[in-house]
C-alpha cells in the first residue's frame, strides 16, 4: 500500500486537531508544571516544575511494550515519509511536543540516518521549533525504539526562543564545525545557511554530512551510508534552522535529576521544588558539566 507523505503546509493544523482529541479521549497525558528561572553565565535557564506529586507517580511509569509498533491511532499526528510518522508525546510536560518515529523497529542507540534528518526537515519546515535526539538511555532517552522529538519556539515565556541564545559564538564562517566555548566540556557546534529550511530535502543532506563531521570531531564513530551504524557512546543532539550543536554525554542524571538534549539548550525538567532548589545552588552549566565529556581528550 502506497505511504501517503506529509503534506506541505498541514502538519500545524494536524498536530492541534489531534492534541485535542487526544486529550478528550484519555490518550494524551499532559502534565501541568510550574516554572522558574535560573540566572547562570549570562543565560537565563528555563526549568518546568511538576506541579502534582499525583501526577509524578503516573509520569514515570514505563510502558514495557514497544509504544511505536503500532503507534496509538489517537496520537498519530500524520504520516512524514516511507520511513517515518509523527506521533504526539503520550506523557508530555510540553505542549505539543511531536515525536518522529521510525515506522519500522530501529535502535534508540543507532545514529541518525539520512532519512530520519529527512523526516525532521519536513516537519521542521512547518513551523518555527527545535528538533533534538537523545542517543541512548544515557542522554535521557525513555523508549528503545528510535524517536527524533521536536518542540515549538520558543522555549520559555520570556527570553530569547533558545534560553542559550547568550552562549551562541557570534556569526561566523557557515558549516565550519567549531564549539560553543562557554560550555567547558566536549561539544561540536555549526551554524547554518540562513535558508537550509527552505529546501527540506536539500536540507536533510547537507546536515546529515554536517553531523557525520560533528560526530567525527568528538573522537565518535560516523553513520554508515547505506546501514544502521551504532553508536560508540550516548550523545545529545540539538537541531534548530541556524544552528546544530552535539553533546557526549557519561550518565543521565546529575543527581537525581535526568538530562536530556533540552537541557543543553537551556530548558530543564524537575519533579519538585527541592530539586529545583539543588539545581539552582550547583548551577545549570555545572549540572551539565556532570553529565558531559570533559573538554580535554
Amino acid at each position: 500500500m502506497k505511504i501517503k507523505h506529509l503534506e506541505k503546509g498541514s502538519l500545524w493544523h494536524s498536530l492541534v486537531r489531534t492534541t485535542e482529541h487526544a486529550l478528550k479521549s484519555g490518550a494524551l497525558r499532559s502534565f501541568p508544571t510550574g516554572h522558574a528561572f535560573i540566572e547562570d553565565g549570562g543565560v537565563r535557564f528555563f526549568v518546568r516544575v511538576l506541579a502534582s506529586l499525583r501526577e509524578k507517580t503516573v509520569a514515570r511509569t514505563k510502558q514495557d511494550a514497544d509504544p511505536f509498533l503500532p503507534p496509538e491511532k489517537d496520537l498519530t499526528v500524520a504520516d512524514i515519509t516511507d520511513t517515518h510518522v509523527a506521533v504526539l508525546n503520550k506523557f508530555n510536560v510540553v505542549d505539543h511536543h511531536l515525536l518522529i518515529v521510525t515506522r519500522r523497529f530501529e535502535d534508540q542507540d543507532s545514529l541518525l540516518t539520512l532519512t530520519d534528518f529527512e523526516a525532521l526537515w519536513l516537519c521542521m519546515a512547518e513551523y518555527n521549533s527545535l528538533g533534538f535526539y537523545n542517543g541512548g538511555r544515557e542522554a535521557g532517552a525513555s523508549q528503545q525504539h528510535k524517536h527524533l522529538q521536536m518542540v515549538p519556539l520558543p522555549l520559555a515565556p520570556a527570553g530569547p526562543p533558545v534560553p542559550i541564545a547568550p552562549l551562541l559564538p557570534a556569526p561566523g564562517s557557515i558549516a565550519a564545525i567549531g564549539t560553543i566555548p562557554a560550555f567547558s566540556f566536549l561539544n561540536s557546534y555549526v551554524r547554518l545557511r540562513p535558508d537550509t529550511v527552505d529546501t527540506p530535502r536539500e536540507a536533510a543532506i547537507e546536515t546529515f554530512e554536517l553531523y557525520t563531521a560533528m560526530l567525527k570531531s568528538v573522537g565518535m564513530n560516523a553513520p554508515g551510508t547505506s546501514t544502521i551504524t551504532r553508536q560508540s557512546q550516548p550523545y545529545c543532539f540539538i537541531v534548530t534552522r541556524e544552528w546544530m550543536l552535539l553533546v557526549p554525554r557519561t550518565r543521565e542524571h546529575f543527581e537525581d535529576i535526568s538530562l536530556n538534549s533540552l537541557a543543553y539548550a537551556g530548558s530543564f525538567f524537575v519533579w519538585n521544588k527541592e530539586q529545583l532548589a539543588r539545581l539552582r545552588d550547583f548551577g545549570p552549566i555545572n549540572a551539565l558539566r556532570t553529565v558531559s565529556m570533559p573538554a580535554e581528550r
